[in-house]
């Protein structure tokens, strides 16, 4: 359940599914940019695991999510972090049959 921003503020990415997230401008510094994310149970994606050149630092705040990789699953918990190295395929699911709240970073 939101309670502190507006829907429509929420939009889900290409490839994406039961996944709503709202992006944070340039952030300099460290970290390129960021989002908050709400995966729906069997929400995530993108669906064909993708690439980029940099790197992602996921904080599940509430929930459970997890990495996958080409042949590698990392499960996250909430409170805990996985970082994502750049150019390595990938792509990120809630891990249970309630809501995933998580913070991607872009650094």
């Amino acid at each position: 359940m939101r309670t502190a921003m507006n829907d429509s503020e929420f939009t889900t990415p290409p490839a994406h599914i039961h996944f709503k997230a709202k992006k944070f401008p340039e952030l300099g510094g460290t970290f390129r940019d960021g989002a908050l994310a709400f995966l729906e149970p069997g929400g995530g994606g993108p669906l064909g695991k993708h690439s980029h050149p940099h790197d992602h630092l996921f904080l599940v705040v509430s929930g459970e999510a997890r990495v996958e990789y080409e042949n590698e699953t990392v499960v996250i918990p909430a409170g805990t972090t996985c970082r994502v190295t750049g150019n390595r395929p990938h792509a990120v699911w809630n891990n249970t049959n309630q809501q995933t709240v998580m913070l991607g970073l872009t650094i």
